[in-house]
């Protein structure tokens, strides 16, 4: 990974603003398509887009164009769009402000200190992104459900190839979720001193691990967010006939 990070150093500065743009609206462009015009149900499996949106119906006083998956997923788009790590991709990438901190050190940064106001008009709502984080738990113990549900059958316990990408995409969705800069500070980045309260050692345990896990942040919302496409894409072609989903462990073991 060090070799791959210096590699991507010596490049202009300007790729990395034009990658994470080109993959941000690429991944929004699949992810309207799945909302809105596909279904998540295959067989043994549930798309993570729908998991937790499998058995809702749509209101009736709903709009035609509503579909029961966007009453619910404005919670993990939410939490990601505002991600402190997410608005500096987004920033630099679709705003250029500023496109990348060589081009600030040059003097091309489009906005100067001076005429700077902080996060003003529709970007003040970057400011509940602890409120999404705690519907996010919701999400996640939705997804940690049907992951188990891809291996504990009604036929019996069973692992393939499907129920792998379902464990290995909410464990990094996982890790994105509790890496963040909000809960870190919930656990214990709120406190001045852990002895002075009941448990205070264990919530300082807890506040070095998730700092730990925090320092890797921009690349478990990176990881998370490719394994959460490749898994939806996996199942679709399984649903579709395109491929078939290798059983590692038959039922029964």
């Amino acid at each position: 990974m060090s070799s791959v990070a210096a590699a991507w150093k010596k490049l202009p500065w300007w790729v990395e603003p034009f990658t994470v743009a080109g993959v941000l609206i690429a991944f929004g462009i699949y992810s309207t398509a799945v909302i809105v015009f596909a279904g998540g149900q295959y067989e043994q499996y549930i798309s993570p887009f729908f998991s937790f949106t499998a058995t809702m119906e749509t209101p009736a006083w709903a709009p035609a164009f509503i579909t029961a998956p966007m009453l619910l997923l404005w919670i993990p788009l939410g939490f990601r769009a505002t991600c402190y790590y997410y608005r500096k991709a987004y920033y630099r990438a679709f705003f250029w402000d500023p496109p990348a901190c060589q081009a600030s050190a040059q003097n091309r940064e489009p906005r100067s200190a001076e005429n700077y106001r902080g996060e003003r008009a529709l970007f003040v709502l970057n400011n509940v992104h602890r409120y999404f984080l705690y519907a996010s738990f919701f999400v996640i113990a939705f997804l940690w459900y049907e992951a188990f549900r891809t291996v504990f059958t009604y036929d019996g316990f069973q692992i393939a190839v499907g129920s792998f990408l379902w464990f290995a995409n909410i464990i990094l969705v996982s890790a994105y979720t509790f890496s963040c800069h909000s809960f870190r500070h919930l656990v214990g980045g709120n406190m001045d001193c852990y002895s002075c309260v009941r448990g205070g050692n264990a919530r300082r345990k807890t506040y070095n691990f998730v700092s730990r896990l925090n320092a890797k942040h921009p690349q478990w919302a990176w990881y998370s967010l490719f394994s959460l496409l490749f898994t939806d894409i996996y199942l679709r072609l399984v649903a579709a006939g395109t491929i078939t989903d290798y059983v590692l462990i038959p039922f029964g073991g």
